[in-house]
């Protein structure tokens, strides 16, 4: 049985220093694929955009910068609180998004309580498999 743990929430586009838009998106996590985090931006076109990157690259990048070539996560403050910053690398082009960091947070907990760190490969039944091919 595989548990999903999604967030709605508001980003921000950041478009320069002193402009930013809202940008409606979707924090998921799947246990059938314990590494991965999947963001779904609702942008005004007619399909979603979808990014899929390392779970533990946002964990760390919600008390440090980190990440290099095409996502870089960090945390910052805008207008006085907690924001985490996430930077966006495509061949279609570039973006930087501002998530509310205590919202990051409260998500990513939710996704360690089902799933914590290192126990990844127990999710994918990886040993299960080893064992009935050794087994043969």
């Amino acid at each position: 049985m595989h548990t999903v743990v999604e967030r709605e929430l508001e980003l921000r586009l950041i478009l320069s220093p002193e402009r930013g838009i809202p940008v409606p998106a979707r924090l998921g996590y799947l246990t059938d694929d314990p590494y991965a985090v999947h963001i779904t931006f609702h942008i005004d076109t007619q399909h979603p955009v979808h990014w899929t990157f390392a779970r533990e690259l946002l964990v760390e990048g919600v008390f440090r910068p980190c990440g290099q070539g095409d996502v870089r996560v960090w945390p910052t403050k805008s207008e006085g609180r907690g924001v985490v910053l996430i930077g966006l690398s495509s061949p279609d082009g570039d973006a930087l998004l501002e998530a509310p960091a205590a919202q990051v947070s409260a998500w990513l907990e939710r996704t360690l309580r089902v799933v914590p760190p290192g126990a990844e490969g127990e999710q994918l039944g990886l040993d299960d498999e080893l064992d009935q091919l050794l087994a043969q």
